[in-house]
């Protein structure tokens, strides 16, 4: 599940063009949701730090999925706020994605990352491989990469896989969906494979990014069904990292 305590967001790279929060969040404000009143202007919802204490089972939980937690216009103190939260509810695993590494590392001694905290950064190319570095300054349990949506090579990646727990890989989805090679998807498997490193690979994005036209997940029936199909060479990777 989602959990947005803050909303909106700023473009910074190559990999924010088709934003998919930004038009959700202009129509849920359409929708006179009280929530998206300011749209996609970065937001802060202080009420939303209650929420995870009354879950009662425990979950796996996408953090920001409407926002990036550490844009500049999110105070230190509501940062520590939220990871505050994140120590006090140790049954709920918590997933984190930024393309704000280098604020991520300043304030890293600055919050406490209990075990249940998974820090990832986006690395949509080898234009912004330098996320990767300051995630391995960050102490987190698990640190993983999200290559999604990947719009081009990452060449460099075997210098740090090794000290990375999961990577994320897949095709940009929807009207003007940028292209995905197979041959930049292939690269990082094999760095993955050669250091077994889990993997997980979403999706194409659209078919026509993928060569294999009998792909049978392309199918909406299917139980791995993703946009544009999910196997690779007729394999479906569905890895899942485990703790260090």
């Amino acid at each position: 599940m989602t959990w947005n305590p803050t909303i909106g967001c700023t473009k910074i790279s190559e990999g924010c063009l088709f934003c998919y929060a930004e038009p959700m969040a202009r129509r849920l404000k359409a929708m006179r949701v009280p929530k998206y009143k300011n749209g996609f202007k970065l937001t802060v919802h202080p009420m939303e730090l209650m929420r995870p204490y009354s879950w009662k089972k425990p979950k796996t939980v996408f953090v920001n999925s409407m926002s990036d937690l550490f844009h500049p216009d999110v105070s230190i103190d509501f940062i520590r706020a939220i990871f505050e939260v994140m120590n006090n509810t140790p049954q709920h695993q918590y997933q984190i994605l930024t393309k704000r590494s280098e604020r991520v590392r300043a304030i890293a001694n600055e919050v406490k990352w209990s075990a249940n905290i998974w820090m990832g950064v986006s690395v949509e190319n080898e234009k912004v491989i330098s996320r990767v570095p300051d995630l391995l300054n960050v102490p987190a349990k698990i640190r993983f990469l999200s290559c999604e949506p990947l719009i081009g090579p990452v060449k460099t990646l075997d210098k740090y896989i090794n000290e990375i727990d999961w990577v994320i890989v897949g095709g940009e989805s929807g009207a003007g969906a940028r292209k995905l090679k197979k041959e930049w998807v292939d690269t990082i498997l094999n760095v993955c494979k050669n250091s077994d490193t889990p993997i997980f690979f979403k999706q194409w994005g659209k078919k026509n990014n993928n060569s294999d036209v009998n792909d049978p997940t392309q199918n909406k029936s299917h139980q791995h069904y993703a946009k544009g199909g999910c196997q690779l060479d007729g394999q479906i990777y569905r890895e899942f990292p485990i703790s260090r």
